[in-house]
Formats: structure tokens, sequence, C-alpha cells
């Protein structure tokens, strides 16, 4: 098997994937650069300290591909795309012509799917421009606004999130790789350089070993997630000998692999979300001048700064989420019937509800593992921040699995168009 580098260097021999690589490489520095342009009138030393106390909105801002964090006219980024596709998911579960448009139609359902997604996205980023502009007034960050002023800054920002949109899907269609994916991608990794310079410029010859065991856990850990992404469950698959005429068809045996991580990361952007929304509802009620009401802020607001009630909660959170997506976006009985459709059968199970029974439990022994590992993950910044202290290092949670999925995605496309071009 050919390594990776000279797949890249197949890759950018050939003149049409060279032209794709350099159109997403095109693409990225467009993006940087107007991530870099600010909205007018910002405070960023409040801006700074107000990011640095607030989780949720640091979780937007790995969506945003690092514009949120110096609020930039694409301040949302792909957050107000990526909801909207989340929550058409959901309504796949309430809706039975959503369930047969996304999962029996085909490509032109799926295309007409996208399309529902993308004008979901447009009120979803007017109500979040608005929002967070008016959060960030409350906080000082922003100054206040004329109605005319508030109007403009909200059309820009959404303006911005479309663009964001458009952009990936270009990267999408006339480059390698899935371009939303690959917009977080590049704000994550845009992080990295301030993190390393802010740790060069807090060293200290005593810290070395600390250095030296962060370096070994963030491989194995980078390893662990890497297999996990890529484990699969395949399950036997035979397809009935049909005879047409004096021909024979079907015959064959192939599986049909089932990912032990189906879910992604999506679960754990819910349950941050569940988690860190409360409290930032819960922190603007505490300045009310009413004792009830502050009273009950100030309790739930210990009660989630502990930092064992915290991590607890959000694994069971994240686990619980695993299974409830899986569950969404999986349908055994569709399956099912879909292979008895084309005269396929699991040896040993009967076609029809025994075969989908069957799945369904397979998949729900794999999804422990899953949900085990996303959780674990996910509460793994918490806790090497615990153990490192002051030094502040962590790798883990949403970033961590996003940058891996990315990065194998990528690669695999890459070594896909290289074996077209080769056959």
């Amino acid at each position: 098997m050919e390594s990776l580098w000279q797949k890249l260097t197949l890759a950018w021999k050939d003149a049409t994937l060279r032209k794709r690589l350099f159109f997403v490489a095109a693409m990225l520095v467009v993006f940087r650069l107007i991530a870099a342009i600010p909205i007018p009138g910002i405070d960023l030393a409040r801006l700074e300290a107000f990011f640095a106390d607030n989780q949720f909105l640091g979780l937007l801002n790995i969506f945003s591909g690092g514009g949120l964090s110096n609020l930039s006219i694409v301040m949302l980024g792909v957050g107000p795309y990526i909801t909207a596709s989340i929550i058409m998911q959901l309504l796949t579960m309430m809706s039975p012509k959503l369930k047969a448009l996304y999962h029996e139609e085909g490509e032109a359902g799926r295309a007409r799917f996208s399309q529902y997604s993308r004008l979901l996205t447009v009120p979803l980023a007017l109500i979040q421009g608005f929002g967070f502009l008016m959060l960030l007034k409350r906080q000082g960050v922003v100054p206040d606004l004329t109605v005319l002023q508030t109007v403009t800054n909200v059309i820009i920002i959404t303006g911005g999130s479309l663009l964001l949109m458009w952009f990936g899907e270009l990267m999408t269609e006339f480059g390698i790789g899935n371009g939303v994916s690959l917009i977080i991608f590049a704000g994550i990794v845009a992080g990295i350089p301030s993190a390393l310079s802010q740790l060069l410029f807090t060293f200290e010859p005593t810290d070395v070993p600390l250095y030296l065991a962060f370096l070994a856990a963030a491989a194995l850990i980078v390893l662990g997630v890497v297999v996990v992404t890529e484990a699969e469950r395949p399950i036997p698959v035979t397809y009935a000998k049909r005879v047409r005429g004096n021909r024979v068809f079907g015959g064959v045996s192939t599986y049909l692999p089932l990912r032990v991580n189906q879910a992604g990361v999506i679960p754990i952007i819910f349950a941050l979300s569940i988690l860190l929304f409360p409290q930032m509802i819960v922190s603007f009620l505490g300045s009310v001048d009413n004792v009830l009401i502050h009273t009950v802020s100030s309790f739930v607001l210990a009660v989630f700064s502990n930092g064992w009630f915290y991590s607890i909660f959000y694994f069971v959170l994240v686990f619980v989420f695993t299974y409830f997506y899986t569950a969404v976006t999986f349908d055994p009985d569709t399956i099912a019937t879909n292979l008895q459709k084309n005269g396929a059968f699991i040896p040993g199970v009967r076609p029809g509800a025994s075969t989908s029974e069957h799945i369904g439990n397979v998949l729900t022994r794999i999804t422990l593992v899953g949900a085990v590992f996303l959780g674990l993950v996910a509460v793994l910044p918490l806790a090497m921040q615990a153990m490192t202290g002051n030094v502040n290092l962590a790798i883990g949670g949403t970033a961590l699995l996003i940058v891996v999925s990315v990065v194998l995605d990528f690669v695999k496309k890459v070594e896909a168009q290289v074996s077209m071009r080769e056959y």
C-alpha cells in the first residue's frame, strides 16, 4: 500500500487534483482574511475577558472558525447552517414526509433536504446575530447602537454566515473534502500558534517533565480517537441467486458496516448546549434586583461550578444524546426493507422485522462503546486541566474530534481521487 506522502505526490502531479487543492487553499485564505475584519466599535479588553469566562461562547467560536472571538463580520461562521441541519434531522422523527425525503428518495431527495436546511439558515442567522449583539451590548463589549446601526450589523452578520455557507459548498463541489468541516478545521488550527506562544511565554524549566508527559498523553489520545472514529462492526450480507435466461445473478457475499461512533461530534454539542445555556440565563437573572431570583441564581451557579457535578452530568448527557442521535439518523427498519427489496439477507436471520431487530440489537451494543468513548473525550479537557493546574494543558473535547475527523475524511477523499485517476 502506498504511503500518504506518495498519494499526495501523485495528487500534486495530476493537474485536476492540483487545481482542486489550490482552490481549497485559496478559499481558506480568503476565509481567514474575512475573519480578521471586526465590526466597528469593539472593546477588545472586555471582549477577551467575556470569552475567557464563557465556555458556551468558546464552543460557538469553534463553529464560527474563530470569527466570534474578535467579532468579525463572519462572527456566526457556519453555526446557523449546522444548527439548521441538526433541526432538519430531528424533524425527520416527527415528519414522515421529511423522513422519506432524506432516507428513501436518493440524491434528489437529499438535495431538496439540503435546500430546506439552507433556507432555515437565514432566519436562524438573523435571530442569532441580533441575540449576540444584544448580549454583548449588555456586557459593555458593543457600544449603544441606533436602530439603523443594529439592523445594518445584523444584516452584515447574516450575510457573512451565508457567505461562509456558500464557501463551504463551493469547496465541497470544486475542491476536496467537506467544505463546511474544512472551515471549522481552519478556525481551530488558526488558534494553535497563539496557544503555543502563550505556553512559551509561561515556560519554566521545572515544567519539562509535565510537558513531556502531556505530549505522550496527547499522542495516545489522538491514536485512540483515530481508532474509535474509524472502527466499524461489519454485518455479513448475502445476495440471493437469481436466474435470468441462461445467466445467474447474485450469490455475492458482502457486509454492512456499522460505525462505532455513529453520531460523530453532535452529542457533545447537544450536551454543552444543555449544560451551558441555562448558566448564561441564570447569570443574567443574577443581576435582577430580586432577592428570590438572586438566591436561586447563586445556588444554580454554585452547583454548576462544582467540578465533580459538572463532569458527571456532562458525561451522562453525552452518553444519552449519543443513543438519541444515533436513533434519529440510523433507521434499522429502512435498512432491512432495502435489503429485502434488493434480494439480500443476513445469514441465519429472517428478512423483514427479524433483520431490523438484529441490526438494532447490534447497533445498540456498539453504540454503548461509542457513547462511553464520546463521554470520556468530552470530560477529558476538564480532567487534564485539573491535573496540570496553572500550566493549563488540555487536549480532547469537540475540537480534537473535529480535527481528527476532518483530517481522516480529507485523506480518504485524496486517496479516492488518486485511485480514480489511476484507473
